[in-house]
């Protein structure tokens, strides 16, 4: 039976990266953000739970959720980002589960479950082994502002909003340093995955 990978990590942390070198393995990737976006689409039960909390103004003209403007919201207010998690986790959670399953069935040796927010949501009985990417929170701090374009306080405030990076290294069963080049993240990989004779 092949092993259920959970990959994780922090925003910017270079979570990206690893997946991608995964996939270059021919492992299958489920991907969490992916199947958020797919779970708050038009028609969808929770993309309804939102808009009704929310109101109107979070979406687009076509009607469909404005992540951005969603994610304003959200990330400054916890009860609120609760909210949303309990409206959007469970239908993320099934589909994510379908798909693994699904994986298992085709005989894939190993199965990667992309979830950013691994801890955060409990999901840790969903995979076999933990694989957390890591940088330390001056580079993750950096890498959010040259990619999105935030002010440091835009970039703090999601960064804050997840489990601390040091935390989420002491609960992993493998860790991968991404503060190097992609070269030096490939050869950790590597060490992991034969450590877990995969």
């Amino acid at each position: 039976m092949g092993v259920i990978i959970g990959l994780t990590g922090g925003i910017a942390s270079g979570k990206s990266t690893v997946s991608r070198l995964l996939e270059k393995r021919g492992f299958p990737i489920i991907d969490a953000d992916i199947e958020a976006r797919n779970a708050v689409e038009k028609g969808e039960p929770a993309y309804e739970k939102i808009v009704k909390e929310f109101g109107e103004g979070i979406l687009h003209p076509d009607g469909n959720i404005d992540r951005a403007k969603l994610g304003s919201i959200v990330f400054y207010d916890e009860a609120k980002r609760k909210l949303l998690n309990g409206f959007v986790h469970p239908d993320v959670r099934r589909r994510m589960a379908e798909k693994r399953d699904e994986a298992i069935q085709s005989n894939a040796k190993a199965v990667v479950l992309d979830i950013p927010l691994l801890f955060e949501s409990g999901l840790e009985n969903m995979v076999d082994k933990i694989l957390v990417v890591y940088v330390d929170e001056e580079t993750q701090l950096r890498r959010l502002m040259a990619r999105n374009n935030y002010s440091k306080e835009e970039a703090l405030a999601r960064i804050h909003s997840q489990m601390p990076l040091r935390d989420k290294v002491k609960l992993a069963d493998s860790v991968i340093d991404n503060s190097r080049t992609v070269e030096e993240t490939n050869v950790q990989l590597e060490q992991s995955l034969a450590k877990w004779r995969i």
